[in-house]
């Protein structure tokens, strides 16, 4: 996996992409001893673009479909009776959530490797695919008011007023006053022009900055408000389409045009 000791210092120029904002997140992991016939059973049903096949504590592969119809179906081969091991992609290129995607590109682009698994803390929580690097969406500064709150077993907390301070349509950074811990899951409505209807979009807490309480207030309540990131989900396409076009129309020319 990749040295960590820099990653402090990622993500500090307004216009990176994070590996976070653009990955599936979810790993299916299954044992090497699994048939090839579960094994595909499993892709589909989980709608991923692989499997991550542990088939020991230190050996990984990778199942995907490109591997059953290569190496199973074009042989001429029984899928029951083939082990996903015997079959899996070797090595597993591994990256962090937090690193930039042009890290990604770079290590697909040396490995040879179209696909990664996206770890936090060295656990599987996400894949990355040469699609998503095509796909990646830029980022632009913004000055937008906002509310987001929390999403919990019993419905919808309390709004909390933020600022939208980065937007793409796979994410934003937020400046927050209460403490959104990663992992949360919220609904942040805002409007990107007085004249468009608001945007209401479901979201995953990624991350959080470094948290200073005010003396005496309660721990919800930060001195300076921290950014997080917050990865949208289930983003319809007009709702894609309307961030899309106002990111294009407010990036700077250079940066547009690059």
């Amino acid at each position: 996996m990749l040295d960590k000791n820099d990653q402090q210092a990622k993500g500090a120029d307004p216009q990176t992409i994070l590996v976070a904002h653009m990955m599936t997140p979810g790993v299916v992991q299954i044992p090497g001893d699994v048939s090839v016939t579960e094994a595909a059973s499993l892709l589909e049903r989980e709608r991923m673009p692989c499997l991550l096949v542990k088939d020991s504590e230190s050996r990984f592969g990778l199942m995907t479909p490109t591997d059953i119809v290569k190496k199973v179906v074009a042989q001429g081969l029984e899928p029951d009776d083939i082990e996903v091991r015997t079959i899996m992609t070797r090595p597993v290129q591994f990256i962090e959530y937090d690193r930039a995607m042009e890290e990604a590109s770079t290590l697909m682009m040396s490995t040879g490797t179209p696909i990664l698994i996206v770890t936090k803390q060295e656990q599987p929580v996400g894949v990355l695919t040469a699609r998503d690097l095509v796909l990646s969406p830029k980022r632009c500064a913004a000055n937008i008011s906002a509310t987001i709150s929390v999403m919990d077993g019993e419905g919808v907390g309390a709004d909390h007023q933020v600022a939208i301070t980065q937007l793409s349509h796979a994410g934003a950074s937020v400046a927050s006053p209460a403490l959104l811990l990663p992992g949360t899951k919220v609904i942040l409505s805002f409007s990107l022009t007085e004249a468009m209807s608001p945007l209401t979009i479901r979201g995953t807490v990624l991350n959080n900055a470094r948290i200073e309480a005010v003396s005496g207030a309660t721990p919800s309540i930060l001195s300076t408000p921290p950014g997080v990131e917050v990865q949208f989900l289930d983003l319809s396409p007009a709702d894609q389409s309307r961030i899309k076009a106002w990111v294009l129309s407010n990036l700077p020319p250079s940066f547009s045009s690059s």
